[in-house]
């Protein structure tokens, strides 16, 4: 996302009610964009793996469908309160570890689901940050 789509999402979160949304004046914009570009590897890599005929394309498919989910939410400018988001975060990253903890199954002999299992860690990684963002100090 651009760097004026960013300035808009921030004056939009920041300008409706403090109560119901979030305050993203302090949050830094770059670990969000990070995130979103993570899930969106994750969704890509989730989606190519679970046209593999393994175990794993089941929690593939689901943690595609979670991590699209998760960018949308993140790419949404309004309505978004702080425990909505941790909510949305915590679920992206548990099931990124589902689908990464069945890919590394199949890793040893599937450059796909190697490669499934790296996106997966990747993007949960990048929840994370996020999440860690918003936890007060």
């Amino acid at each position: 996302m651009d760097s004026m789509m960013m300035d808009a999402w921030r004056t939009n979160m920041t300008s409706a009610s403090e109560a119901t949304t979030m305050d993203l004046a302090a949050m830094d914009m770059s670990v969000l964009q990070a995130c979103m570009d993570a899930c969106s590897a994750c969704e890509q890599a989730c989606t190519v793996c679970s046209t593999q005929l393994m175990d794993c394309a089941p929690a593939c498919m689901n943690c595609a469908d979670m991590c699209n989910t998760m960018m949308r939410a993140l790419m949404r400018m309004q309505g978004m309160t702080p425990a909505s988001m941790m909510a949305m975060l915590d679920a992206c990253i548990a099931m990124c570890q589902t689908c990464m903890d069945e890919c590394m199954e199949h890793a040893a002999h599937s450059d796909v689901c190697r490669m499934c299992a790296q996106a997966c860690q990747a993007c949960m990684d990048a929840c994370m940050a996020v999440r860690d963002m918003m936890v007060p100090a």
